[in-house]
């Protein structure tokens, strides 16, 4: 059992004249309007620090916080390699199935609260983000300094303004009908009936970039390396399924880059799914202290060999 949380919004203009209930199960459709005003009327969500019923009419500007009681969350795998540190940087292994950061359900159950707990006196912070499912390196940040000179080479790596920052990934697909690659599928917003959306393959989505490179043909499977260049969500996933080969077991992709629709809300998968097989094997940056070209490799799972 975890120790609970507080999650804070503040309206906005747009929000003037929903009632309090709406404004949640509108928001945050991973909970029905009944789960939404159970809440409310047991004292859990506050406005401006106080309780109000679920009709409140609201205005701008208001602050309001969902006080989630505590709960137990999902096992998860939270043992990590720890691949480098020093007192700027950590780069570790991280397992498929941990989460990088909260959320879904997920509080104490992350790379980040097991980071914190393993380095109390470095706060520690992930320059990036993988999905639940993908295995392998995460960068994190540890100095003031790091943090700062990081994320900029994160952002130009990007936004192809910079190399210094490489990311290659290991992935596992039933088969490969092309040669060696580069795909440029534009990725945007995509409804979704649970979440609201995710992203997906989209004509009107933002400009993406990776190459894929053919490493083992197998009777069954092909393990591609796939080096990114933009940096959008589920980018690998995306690329692959919408040249037609969604990654095996993927509970979310299909062919085209799109999300699968469940018959019903409940049976919707959602991007924290897992099952899936993708491993950000190798990672190069500028260390931000020395200016040292590192490469850091995180050895990927078998299937990926």
């Amino acid at each position: 059992m975890n120790q609970g949380w507080v999650y804070r919004d503040r309206t906005t203009r747009c929000d003037a004249g929903l009632t309090l209930l709406e404004f949640y199960s509108q928001r945050y459709r991973h909970s029905s309007e009944a789960e939404w005003q159970a809440r409310i009327l047991g004292g859990e969500v506050l406005v401006e620090g106080a309780i109000a019923p679920p009709d409140t009419i609201l205005q701008p500007g208001q602050q309001l916080t969902y006080h989630r009681p505590p709960w137990q969350e999902p096992e998860v795998p939270l043992e990590f390699e720890v691949l480098y540190a020093d007192a700027d940087v950590i780069a570790v292994n991280k397992p498929s199935g941990l989460p990088v950061l909260p959320g879904g359900g997920f509080l104490e159950h992350t790379l980040l609260h097991q980071l914190k707990q393993r380095f109390p006196a470095a706060d520690p912070v992930p320059v990036h983000r993988l999905g639940r499912g993908t295995s392998g390196m995460v960068l994190v940040a540890c100095s003031a300094l790091a943090k700062t000179d990081l994320s900029r080479q994160w952002r130009e790596s990007t936004s192809g303004e910079s190399r210094t920052l490489q990311k290659t990934y290991r992935a596992l697909v039933p088969d490969w009908s092309w040669p060696d690659e580069w795909l440029t599928f534009p990725i945007g917003k995509v409804p979704h009936p649970v979440l609201g959306y995710v992203y997906g393959a989209s004509p009107n989505g933002k400009h993406a970039l990776s190459r894929v490179k053919v490493l083992h043909r197998r009777p069954a499977s092909t393990v591609l390396e796939v080096e990114i260049f933009t940096g959008r969500p589920h980018q690998i996933r995306i690329h692959l399924a919408a040249a037609g080969h969604p990654l095996v077991g993927d509970p979310l992709y299909e062919v085209g880059g799109v999300a699968k629709l469940g018959r019903s809300p409940e049976s919707c998968p959602v991007p924290g799914d897992i099952g899936y097989f993708l491993h950000a094997h190798r990672l190069e940056f500028r260390h931000p202290r020395s200016g040292e070209a590192i490469e850091v490799v995180a050895e990927p799972p078998e299937e990926l060999v």
